[in-house]
């Protein structure tokens, strides 16, 4: 059970615990920032217009080429 929680998945996409978690972190700190710009954006709409999009559209084309048809939990 602890294998596969932990371990298959980062295998299944070529890394280690360590290296995909240090991966799955930096995403989730990028996808922070992008929800801080939208959050800044909502309440005031002059104000960073694109950056929300624009980051996930560039998470999108650095994550989905890596993507593979996993079943999830």
């Amino acid at each position: 059970m602890i294998q596969r929680l932990l371990f298959d998945h980062p295998h299944m996409v070529g890394e280690t615990y360590f290296e995909h978690m240090r991966a799955s972190l930096t995403t989730a700190g990028r996808l922070g920032i992008a929800a801080g710009a939208c959050l800044v954006h909502a309440i005031v709409p002059g104000l960073c217009t694109t950056t929300g999009s624009s980051a996930i559209l560039k998470l999108h084309g650095e994550i989905y080429p890596r993507r593979f048809d996993q079943p999830t939990l």
